[in-house]
């Protein structure tokens, strides 16, 4: 069975493969219809590929152990490839726009459009079933690189189908200048997309802390293991990737041992380690004197 480090390259391996197939079946149907906005989501295909390049080597380069130059190791490396798909879906809307600007003023009759939409459907499938694949795996791996790349495969998804509907509308109205529209639409909802996903990798390189879900299943687990203890405050955590970082305060009564201490630290790291996947934990040991009582876990 393969280790979770070895399913997150697989994945993000055959990402590169997926987006491979969808670019090809994407500019097949622009070359058959000649549709700008088919020619929009045909180039938003290639910033698929080059995210999903990306998301490899920030996989790979997470994956690499802790060194004397890195000693919390890489896994923050995953949220600068998420910022870096976000640029790019960025870049990608702003040169849709000016394609559709163009084909606005010089509007262009569709070639075999039941035939370019058939393919395009097709590349959308593919895309929806992966991404769907990409965000329930990466979630479930903690692996922000595997799920910026789902929700950006996600709006790809949502555009194709906007695409879709547009040039049916072509069709059944007869208004090529339709088709530019569609492709501006399209932009607009990749910048939003693109600005999301930026937002999220860069407030997690702030070091925002983890879920109010997780955050509570740590408080339970401290309070659960800590017999022995008077008490635990200033309670911390943040997310790097796939590693949760814990830290709190461990207040012990004053005549308490150093060793009896630290079997009460074993205990807990070792519960935490138990419940929280690949998490770090550093516990500070103090004096009952420095009990604080307010906003804090009491056992």
């Amino acid at each position: 069975m393969l280790r979770r480090y070895d399913r997150l390259l697989v994945t993000a391996s055959c990402s590169i493969i997926v987006a491979l197939m969808v670019m090809a079946l994407k500019y097949l149907a622009y070359r058959i219809t000649g549709s700008v906005a088919l020619y929009s989501d045909a180039l938003e295909s290639i910033v698929n590929l080059i995210t999903a390049a990306v998301a490899l080597w920030a996989v790979w380069l997470s994956g690499k152990p802790a060194d004397a130059q890195h000693p919390f190791g890489h896994s923050k490396a995953e949220y600068f490839s998420a910022v870096l798909e976000g640029v790019l879906i960025v870049v990608a809307a702003l040169i849709i726009l000016h394609e559709a600007y163009g084909a606005y003023f010089n509007p262009r009759s569709l070639n075999a459009p039941i035939k370019g939409m058939a393919v395009n459907g097709l590349a959308t499938v593919l895309n929806s079933g992966w991404s769907a694949f990409l965000i329930i795996n990466g979630r479930r791996w903690r692996s922000p690189a595997l799920v910026a790349d789902g929700r950006h495969l996600l709006s790809d998804v949502a555009t194709s189908i906007g695409v879709l509907i547009g040039l049916g509308l072509v069709q059944l109205t007869g208004y090529v200048v339709l088709d530019p529209l569609m492709a501006a639409a399209v932009a607009l909802h990749i910048l939003w997309s693109g600005w999301h996903v930026v937002h999220d990798s860069i407030d997690s390189l702030m070091d925002r802390s983890v879920d109010s879900r997780m955050e509570g299943k740590i408080r339970e687990v401290i309070s659960k293991d800590a017999t022995g203890a008077l008490e635990v405050h200033d309670l911390r955590t943040r997310g790097a990737g796939r590693i949760v970082f814990v830290e709190f305060h461990l207040v012990v009564p004053a005549m308490m041992t150093v060793a009896d201490a630290h079997i009460i630290c074993d205990r807990l790291e070792a519960a935490l380690h138990e419940n929280v996947r690949d998490c770090r934990v550093t516990i500070h040991v103090e004096p009952e004197g420095e009990a604080r009582h307010r906003g804090v876990i009491v056992v």
